[in-house]
């Protein structure tokens, strides 16, 4: 009880996390109700504490909190511009940036935590593999063994060499033949996960 009340952004944050991902699993989308408060509300606590109110919320000002936004941006944005993933899993990462930028702020402390920006890539990192995880469970289970391979081989051709807006069109055509992945799901777990291994260790 006294982590969640003297770290209350992590909470609100994972909770909000956790909506999305059941809301991505329920409806394969996850709405800019959600997502778009989550990231200037994350803003917000960053400016908060410029401000120096809220200064027991954590040590990240507004600028932490826009280059973790910015990171989590760059770090999906490849993925989401060949059609491999929703606007709405970009900006829930993105909303993760916002409030964890604006809690730990950028600046690493030893023995503490890596900074802000290591966190969203190891999070990040950490939700790839999981994501992976649960595809081929879901390859194993519909089988299609084929057509995933040559939908996986296609979308590595267009992350490796083909213009964004031609891999955009090609993932159009290529998605009423793909079993899709709510992929705020493997997000969540990655997020909540490495936050877990960090406040556990």
């Amino acid at each position: 009880m006294h982590f969640i009340l003297s770290h209350w952004p992590l909470t609100f944050v994972c909770v909000a996390m956790i909506v999305a991902a059941v809301i991505d699993g329920w409806k394969l989308k996850v709405p800019n109700l959600l997502t778009l408060p989550l990231i200037l509300s994350g803003w917000l606590l960053g400016l908060l504490h410029n401000c120096g109110l809220l200064e027991s919320s954590g040590q990240g000002g507004l600028g932490s909190s826009l280059l973790a936004t910015a990171l989590g941006f760059a770090l999906l944005f490849p993925l989401y511009a060949i059609g491999g993933m929703g606007a709405g899993d970009v900006k829930m990462q993105m909303g993760f940036g916002a409030w964890v930028g604006s809690f730990y702020g950028m600046s690493a402390v030893e023995g503490v935590h890596p900074g802000a920006g290591w966190i969203v890539v190891y999070a990040f990192c950490l939700a790839a593999v999981i994501g992976g995880v649960l595809a081929l469970g879901m390859m194993l289970l519909r089988g299609q063994w084929k057509t995933n391979v040559n939908n996986v081989r296609a979308i590595l051709g267009d992350l490796l060499g083909v213009r964004i807006g031609q891999a955009a069109d090609r993932a159009a055509q290529r998605k009423p033949r793909m079993h899709l992945l709510p992929y705020g799901i493997p997000l969540c777990l990655g997020f909540l996960s490495y936050l877990i291994y960090l406040h556990a260790v």
